[in-house]
């Protein structure tokens, strides 16, 4: 925008204050206040008919001030006619007029707009830039036209522009997240990092919701002037003529040659493996082309292909890939430039099926490398294959001499939801791998079928891979063949994960659950007993998911007496054991009356169910309040809390102690019922002064 076209557009935006201030003025009830009114008026508008900046044509007559008399009163007529009223119907006629002509524009304007975003999507950005140009010569105040324009300008390179336009935005719109976006790129390419991180941070100010975008832009800005920096000791090395800031561009040099020998190549690289020591080495690297120099070599794209006959292919393609490591170990910029390569990108994921273990290991090497870091993990992500590269991955897992490796990346690579979202459609291939493991658990490395679980966990974390899991027949059938299996064999530290897995996916009502729930609640049953305090833990875990949603399971491992198995780990105590094992106990005693009467019988005026309520672990203590009103039913039950501190137990998180409202709402059910079952209680009751919390429980339990 030119200085004039910036000078009209302030001076319209001052002209619509005056304009609201002559309103006010002229709508006052001082007459000597209307009088200076209309003489502003008069002089506004023949300034807006000498400067016509808007082109807008103002019939002033019916309010010129007509010549006085002499003896300086007004005329009859110009009294008449000079008033608020014409005045403001004269500006509403003006505005209606103007509103029509912005209509036009706002349309012209919009459809160059569109012009110019059909240019911007097929990459012509000087078209794009002279259509965003054209619709703000109709419309000066148009806000996407300038940030459209911008980010344009970014794309050419015209960085300077480009923070203009988004200045102009901002006059707009001083909130506009679209200006602040490009101004922070424009000023990170023109290197003033100080005020692209001001508008990143004008961002999160703006809106606090977007933290997660600003923050990414932010990063950006620290790598990028981490990568100056790094560029600027490296040249002044460079330019000092050290020996070992000489040797990099040497050997570029020397390698930057066509048609040379195998065993040519893989000298110089193995030598140039050696220079790069630090990160001054790898800027250089960097710096002087090398992985143009690398990668642009037709014999090493042949080798890394695997395509190569000569003996010496598979030396010189490991010889890559420890340049590689060297060149990328810590730099977060050399890491993107490699895998934003199209050579890295075709070959490195083939690479880990390589029938050659050597090139398969190094490969897997190179991705251990990136996956140790959130950035390296998503330059992976977002440059790989990661159907295929998940593929090979899990291929490996399989091999005996490169399980571990893959196995590092693909837990690593699991720690990003991205991984995870995009990765829905391989359940399969995740789980086909663990299914085979453990069906043949006995032979299986049962170190690697623990992290195997661990990573497969790490993915049912997603809840669309989770329900895939839950639903897979052949993944309950092998597990619950594992579970017996590992508690006759030397194979419990695969115990342990397996349990955690399938507690995460049986909480899922599914048909192929429910079908395995009897078997799977029996086993649980018999490691209730375990001499592990995780097993016991994990089983009754297990048990506590499995019981809702099977009633036979229920009602089978209640005649297999897991009452009293239960009460002993809830005498123990322990913080997840006594929530498990509450959670199951509650579901027992709900449907299954011989469970309560078991209860009551084992649990001498159900002290443990007393002490649970005493704890301040509000998921314990609901479920202990319920499995109490359960209990009720059993006769004598109520009888034998007389003289106990249940009432006041009771009361207490009743009466609005607990922050979960399913809490109170349990408590107080149970305190209805004590006093209805046995009236003594509620002695107690009025001495508490808990009538009133009685009263409002009589409807939950009527």
């Amino acid at each position: 925008m030119s200085l004039q076209d910036s000078d009209d557009l302030e001076k319209f935006l001052r002209n619509v204050d005056q304009i609201d201030e002559l309103v006010k003025e002229l709508n006052s009830s001082d007459v000597s206040c209307q009088e200076k009114a209309l003489a502003k008026a008069d002089q506004f508008i023949t300034s807006l008919e000498q400067g016509e900046p808007c082109k807008t044509k103002i019939n002033k007559t019916v309010i010129n001030r007509h010549p006085s008399s002499e003896n300086g009163a007004l005329n009859t007529q110009y009294e008449s006619s000079q008033n608020p009223a014409n005045f403001l119907r004269t500006l509403e006629k003006d505005a209606e007029e103007r509103s029509q002509r912005r209509k036009m524009k706002e349309e012209k304007a919009n459809a160059l707009r569109e012009q110019g975003n059909e240019a911007f999507t097929q990459g012509d950005y000087e078209t794009a830039v002279r259509f965003y140009t054209e619709g703000l010569e109709h419309l000066r105040d148009m806000q996407a036209l300038y940030t459209n324009r911008a980010q344009a300008f970014i794309k050419l390179k015209r960085y300077k522009e480009a923070i203009s336009d988004c200045e102009w935005a901002l006059r707009c719109n001083e909130k506009c997240i679209k200006a602040y976006i490009h101004m922070g790129k424009s000023h990170l390419a023109l290197k003033d990092f100080p005020q692209s991180r001001l508008c990143y941070r004008k961002i999160l100010e703006i809106d606090p919701q977007r933290e997660t975008m600003a923050k990414a832009y932010l990063k950006q800005v620290d790598l990028e002037e981490k990568v100056a920096l790094q560029e600027k000791a490296a040249l002044e090395e460079l330019q000092a003529g050290t020996e070992e800031a000489m040797a990099v561009p040497e050997l570029l040099k020397k390698l930057d040659t066509p048609s040379e020998i195998n065993l040519y190549y893989c000298g110089g690289l193995e030598l140039l493996s050696q220079a790069i020591k630090d990160c001054t080495g790898q800027t250089l690297f960097r710096l002087n082309n090398g992985f143009s120099i690398i990668n642009g070599n037709n014999i090493v794209r042949s080798c890394l292909s695997q395509n190569s006959v000569d003996p010496c292919a598979v030396e010189l393609c490991m010889s890559v890939l420890k340049l590689w490591r060297a060149v990328c170990s810590g730099n977060e910029q050399n890491q993107q430039l490699l895998m934003e390569c199209p050579v890295t990108r075709q070959h490195m994921v083939q690479m880990l099926a390589s029938p050659v273990s050597e090139i398969q290991r190094e490969s897997l090497e190179l991705l251990s490398l990136f996956s140790q870091t959130k950035h390296g993990r998503t330059v992976l992500i977002d440059n790989l294959n990661l159907c295929q590269m998940a593929e090979n991955l899990m291929s490996c897992v399989c091999r005996d001499t490169s399980s571990a490796s893959a196995l590092t990346v693909l837990k690593n690579l699991a720690a990003e939801n991205k991984f995870k979202i995009q990765s829905r459609k391989l359940t399969a291939v995740f789980a086909i791998p663990l299914e085979h493991q453990l069906s043949n658990i006995m032979t299986a490395d049962h170190k690697i079928l623990a992290s195997v679980i661990s990573f497969i966990g790490s993915m049912a974390l997603d809840d669309v891979i989770n329900k895939k899991l839950a639903g897979r027949e052949e993944f309950w059938t092998c597990s619950l063949q594992a579970m017996e299996q590992c508690v006759a064999c030397e194979c419990r530290s695969v115990l342990y994960p397996l349990l955690g897995l399938m507690i995460n996916l049986a909480s899922h009502p599914f048909q192929v659950v429910q079908e395995h729930a009897v078997l799977a609640s029996s086993r649980c049953l018999d490691l209730l007993s375990d001499s592990s305090g995780g097993i016991i833990t994990r089983a009754a875990g297990l048990l506590s998911v499995l019981l809702p949603i099977s009633s036979d399971a229920t009602q089978e491992v209640v005649r297999n007496g897991i009452v009293k198995k239960l009460l002993k780990i809830l005498k123990v105590g322990g913080e997840m054991s006594s929530r498990y094992s509450i959670k199951a106990l509650t579901v027992c005693t709900a449907s299954i009356p011989q469970a309560c009467e078991e209860l009551v019988m084992l649990d001498k005026r159900l002290h443990t169910l007393r002490k649970l309520l005493g704890g301040i672990d509000e998921l314990v203590v609901g479920n202990a309040a319920l499995c109490m009103a359960h209990c009720l039913e059993v006769n004598g039950a109520a009888s034998g809390l007389l003289g106990t501190d249940c009432v006041p137990l009771l009361l207490r998180h009743a009466a609005g102690d607990a922050k979960r409202a399913a809490v109170r709402q349990n408590a107080a059910t149970t305190l209805g019922k004590l006093c209805k079952k046995e009236p003594r209680h509620m002695v107690k009751l009025r001495e508490l002064h808990g009538l009133e919390i009685l009263h409002s429980c009589v409807r939950l339990i009527t």
